[in-house]
């Protein structure tokens, strides 16, 4: 393999390592908000904008505890944790079956309208979400859904629906029919088939859908915040966060501390499920 010139090798470094800071050093500037004294969001000393000068803890024993900034309502951070947590797993298992199912049938089965159904998926995926809003609060409403956890898991699943599907449905056509053939001709039925050979040969593609499906319900905002109507005690995270904001000021440090402990669940099941991550992007998604 032909060697870098030095200079070229020099300059992909540099451009590397600028991209690095661009990425860790919002994550890092949080970070030390959080840590700050009082609740501002920049400090006046330069060095404390890149080291911390003064550490508090004062700011996480707020989110975690409930003790807020002087007259503020308290936080009941645990609560909105359950309501993510609750809506960001209910999406999840909602999101893999519907998919998986919807998948495996446009995989396997031939039938009329299969490709138009596809073309559809595709077209669906051409327009932003966000466009969907406004259908989704009407039909939600004429269901008696409007405010509640049911109805945006609901919306979380459908809006994951195109991507999902044309995710699956590649890496199921990359699984050998012959298998189900040979098992069916062993004694199985075509669910037994599909649970014992297919879903644990699908597992790469079945931890991408997972994770998309938990992302989507655990960190969104917008659908979340319109969907749920604020109703008391109804909030998730990013939404309680949001009204951490009031009339007059943002309690800046508070508000950075609940933003990076939002974070750990998202990183814990990122490194369980980050092996699974790539074979099931990038296999599912040249295929079909």
């Amino acid at each position: 393999m032909k060697k870098l010139n030095p200079f070229v090798k020099f300059l992909f470094y540099a451009v590397l390592v600028v991209a690095v800071i661009f990425a860790v050093y919002p994550i890092w500037f949080m970070f030390l908000a959080s840590i700050r004294p009082g609740q501002s969001l920049v400090s006046l000393d330069l060095a404390g904008m890149f080291w911390p000068t003064e550490v508090t803890w004062s700011n996480y024993q707020a989110m975690l505890f409930g003790t807020p900034i002087p007259g503020s309502n308290p936080y009941d951070f645990w609560r909105w944790v359950y309501n993510s947590l609750k809506v960001a797993g209910l999406t999840t298992i909602a999101t893999l079956f519907i998919s998986t199912s919807a998948a495996f049938a446009v995989s396997r089965f031939q039938f009329r309208g299969r490709e138009m159904l596809l073309i559809f998926f595709l077209a669906i995926q051409a327009f932003p979400g966000i466009l969907s809003l406004i259908p989704i609060a009407q039909l939600l409403t004429a269901m008696g859904l409007f405010g509640t956890h049911l109805g945006l898991i609901l919306a979380y699943s459908a809006g994951a629906l195109v991507f999902n599907t044309w995710n699956l449905k590649g890496y199921f056509d990359t699984i050998p029919v012959e298998l189900e053939e040979a098992a069916m001709i062993d004694g199985a039925g075509p669910i037994q088939s599909f649970i014992r050979i297919v879903l644990p040969l699908s597992t790469p593609a079945l931890a991408v859908t997972a994770w998309f499906g938990f992302l989507g319900g655990f960190s969104e905002f917008v659908l979340a915040s319109i969907l749920l109507a604020g109703k008391p005690g109804q909030d998730t995270l990013p939404v309680a966060l949001w009204k951490l904001s009031g009339s007059q000021s943002v309690p800046w440090g508070q508000f950075a501390a609940g933003a990076l402990l939002i974070s750990i669940p998202l990183l814990i099941i990122f490194f369980l499920t980050q092996r699974f991550l790539v074979s099931g992007l990038t296999i599912g998604g040249v295929k079909g």
